[in-house]
């Protein structure tokens, strides 16, 4: 299986002199998706917890709504001409009886580290319906001062970002600030999907009561991840995208924006934050 992190030479430039010396990298790798035994999409992730991340990108595409929804989830040997197994090739299978979706070339994805949903070739594919819809009515409140001391929680909790300053995160807490889960990849699209297949994997949606706090920015991508795990808080370090906005607000998912240090943007669903 393929390492989290890999090393490069460098050659460092600080205070006018340079020097030759190892650097450690965050590993980038694509990951081929299959549905019973279709290929379904592929993405460029970080390894580890890939069946986590082929899991909770099903759940993101309307397949997958629990743990009874899912037969088993394998690597695919024989994945090369020579018959070895390069661990990029992930297949699920569903559970008899489980709606299989149409897989075509309208609904084949290609999504990278920087561009989730890129692949998509209509618009009609972007959208999909939550098998969750009682985000609107979660009842959960969370203290203003909780939700500022999320982002060092999660910085603190980075393990390989130490080492190699590239990977994105995604952290699932509770109300009260109790780190549940917390996922590192190259692309914080698949770190959400890490999040949400292991949740689906323990049994766990929908993830009501929950905040999922992300590096970065809150793209669509990222508030439809949420809304089809049933998570009824998003915060972002950065800024929120229009679409992502919209979809809070049709939803009635809480959406918080730039929350860095004592200061917040409340975009949606500011009645669950407390003051």
């Amino acid at each position: 299986m393929g390492r989290v992190t890999e090393r490069r030479r460098v050659v460092r430039i600080r205070n006018g002199g340079a020097g030759v010396r190892p650097d450690t990298l965050v590993a980038e790798e694509p990951l081929e998706i299959r549905l019973n035994g279709r290929p379904l999409a592929i993405t460029m992730r970080t390894p580890g917890d890939d069946f986590a991340l082929a899991v909770g990108f099903l759940v993101s595409e309307g397949v997958l709504a629990g743990a009874s929804d899912l037969q088993a989830v394998t690597y695919c040997e024989g994945a090369t001409a020579d018959g070895s197994n390069t661990y990029n090739v992930v297949n699920v299978q569903l559970a008899p009886g489980v709606p299989v979706p149409d897989i075509t070339l309208e609904r084949n994805v290609y999504t990278t580290s920087s561009c989730g949903l890129c692949g998509k070739a209509s618009l009609d594919a972007v959208r999909t319906a939550s098998r969750f819809p009682g985000i609107a009515t979660d009842p959960v409140r969370v203290p203003a001062e909780v939700l500022t001391g999320l982002p060092d929680r999660l910085r603190a909790a980075q393990k390989v970002f130490d080492r190699t300053g590239g990977l994105h995160a995604a952290g699932l807490f509770t109300a009260e600030g109790e780190l549940l889960d917390l996922r590192e990849d190259v692309g914080r699209h698949n770190a959400v999907d890490k999040i949400v297949g292991r949740a689906l994997q323990a049994g766990r949606l929908p993830l009501t009561g929950t905040v999922l706090l992300v590096s970065g920015r809150a793209s669509f991508e990222l508030a439809q991840k949420a809304v089809m795990a049933g998570i009824p808080v998003l915060a972002a370090v950065s800024a929120p995208s229009s679409l992502a906005v919209d979809l809070a607000v049709e939803s009635g998912m809480t959406l918080v924006g730039f929350l860095r240090g004592p200061d917040m943007n409340i975009y949606a669903g500011e009645e669950r934050i407390t003051l």
